[in-house]
């Protein structure tokens, strides 16, 4: 069950907590302000794709999770009028949302009290710009939402030059994602995944951002990686191929869920907003390798 709770050290900001995890900061003031590390990655990757767009373009957003409804706050703030549709199963946590944290103004975001593969399969195919998926089942990726079966549907849904942006957990050896993304590339003509450093090189459990479509803008997304508080890696294209290999995707029949996080080294838990650290050699370089 999902809570809203005040953030510590953050006047009038909240947190939705799910168990121990923290699934969405809001600051109801300013929707730009995106507290999560993986959630500005995925307003980088927007930035530079469906929000680059010219304004007399019309963009369609759908979102597999809402949380606190941060990413849809943030697209309506930084275009207002995009038409936008939240499936999200938590039917309490949404009525908590309307009414501790409502949506300011007048807004063009539809909340849809389902799963996201259930509300996926009753929309029309090439009809979305951009598919932002972020749902957890407390700290771990349901299975569902990893398989042959959801990234076919995925796929279905975009334009032909839609992007699917995918927030993923999950610590080296990266079994799990390897095989999640192995049934995203039988999809997708272009696949990358974006991580911290420390991430990447196991110090750490964390976020893993993936972007499919028919055109990542490479050179566009890793200026805005190269300005991120913390070094980034984007890996794609062969390289990428060549990592997921022999990984098998998971199908509806062996699909297991992400994870659970290592406690002890990752953001995810309570911690985060108290102030300690964790010791991750977080000052390693950034790169990319697409």
């Amino acid at each position: 069950m999902s809570k809203i709770v005040p953030a510590p050290d953050d006047p009038g900001c909240f947190v939705v907590l799910n168990g121990e995890t923290e699934q969405s900061f809001v600051d109801p003031n300013d929707p730009t302000r995106l507290e999560f590390e993986y959630i500005q990655r995925v307003a980088e990757v927007l930035d530079v794709t469906v929000l680059a767009r010219p304004r007399s373009e019309p963009v369609r957003v759908v979102h597999v999770g809402g949380g606190g409804f941060t990413v849809p706050r943030y697209i309506q703030a930084k275009r207002p009028g995009t038409a936008q549709t939240v499936f999200e199963p938590d039917e309490q946590l949404i009525e908590d949302v309307r009414r501790e944290l409502p949506l300011n103004g007048r807004t063009s975001i539809q909340i849809r009290p389902t799963d996201g593969l259930t509300g996926m399969s009753a929309m029309a195919g090439g009809w979305v710009d951009a598919l932002i998926v972020d749902a957890f089942n407390g700290a771990q990726v349901p299975a569902e939402l990893a398989t042959t079966t959801f990234f076919a549907e995925a796929i279905r849904l975009l334009r032909t030059d839609g992007v699917l942006i995918m927030n993923i957990t999950d610590t080296a050896p990266f079994d799990w994602s390897k095989r999640c993304l192995a049934g995203l590339v039988q999809y997708a003509p272009n696949v990358g995944v974006i991580a911290e450093v420390p991430v990447w090189k196991g110090r750490r459990f964390g976020n893993l951002i993936i972007v499919a479509g028919a055109d990542i803008p490479v050179d566009a997304l890793s200026r805005q990686l190269a300005a991120a508080a913390f070094p980034q890696r984007l890996m794609g294209g062969e390289a990428l191929l060549e990592w997921l290999r022999p990984a098998l995707p998971f199908t509806r029949a062996d699909a297991e869920p992400s994870p659970e996080p290592n406690w002890g080294k990752t953001w995810f838990g309570p911690r985060r907003h108290k102030g300690d650290s964790i010791d991750d050699d977080s000052m390693d370089g950034s790169d990319s390798d697409v």
